[in-house]
């Protein structure tokens, strides 16, 4: 029986049971290993707003999340529970790049549903590790701005390339090291394997976002260049991104020298 991947990307997007969530990933997963998804056709997706998620946790202001010290075990948790957050997340900006954007080439469903599978796995390795400090996903309050960029550029496949793998996901290249750095500092070297992993899988998400960003570029006619430096001035506050910038990861994931540069000067 060959499975429409729109319907196995509604599976995920449009149910509030984080356990559904993931069971439908990787049935995905499963089926795609066989040869039984289609990825053609699929009418027209529902809204955006049509997405579902879990009523825990609590989404607030960053400004009202617990703080992050490393030190403490209080701290750790803090962290880990962010991190889940913000993959949880990610397996439905996976699965919505999928199932918005429609009439595109197999290879592109493929993918980022290989994406999603993967982010599915990160979740759950986080959700294990806090398990083991006495903690759980949706325990704590989180960032209740994740999705806005997904809803913002859910009209505009290019947009959303940009601003989803190249903006947000590249963040975590940025960042990502330091976080390892402090975690190690501290002795905890079960989340440091986690980390590390999670990290050489996102720079493998970042440059497929690049791959596409740039194939779509050019079959619009576009400079990539000058289109992603206007995409990040049009849709990011101040109309930059956050320091600091990982040159060695971003152009691992498809940022060349002078885009990185001119990304300095915003």
């Amino acid at each position: 029986m060959v499975n429409s991947v729109f319907d196995l990307a509604s599976g995920c997007l449009h149910t509030a049971s984080i356990d559904q969530k993931l069971e439908s990933t990787q049935r995905a997963s499963e089926l795609l290993a066989r040869g039984q998804i289609d990825f053609s056709g699929g009418g027209e997706p529902l809204p955006i707003t049509e997405t579902v998620f879990p009523v825990f946790p609590e989404l607030v202001d960053p400004r009202q999340l617990p703080r992050r010290n490393v030190g403490s075990e209080t701290g750790r948790v803090a962290l880990l529970h962010a991190l889940a957050h913000i993959e949880f997340y990610a397996i439905h900006l996976a699965w919505d790049i999928v199932y918005r954007f429609r009439g595109l080439p197999a290879g592109f469903y493929k993918g980022w549903l290989e994406v999603a599978v993967e982010e599915s796995t990160h979740f759950s390795w986080l959700c294990r590790r806090l398990a083991q400090l006495d903690a759980q996903y949706g325990d704590l309050p989180a960032h209740r701005g994740l999705w806005d960029l997904a809803t913002d550029t859910c009209d505009d496949l290019l947009a959303r390339l940009a601003l989803v793998p190249r903006t947000m996901e590249a963040r975590g290249l940025d960042v990502t090291p330091g976080m390892i750095e402090k975690l190690s500092k501290v002795g905890d070297e079960e989340s440091v394997a986690i980390l590390q992993r999670i990290l050489t899988d996102e720079v493998g998400h970042v440059a497929l976002g690049s791959r596409w960003f740039k194939k779509v570029c050019y079959e619009r006619g576009l400079d990539p260049e000058t289109s992603y430096i206007e995409f990040v001035q049009r849709f990011l506050k101040g109309g930059k991104i956050r320091r600091p910038i990982n040159y060695a990861l971003r152009k691992q994931a498809g940022f060349d020298e002078q885009e990185l540069k001119k990304l300095e000067l915003l």
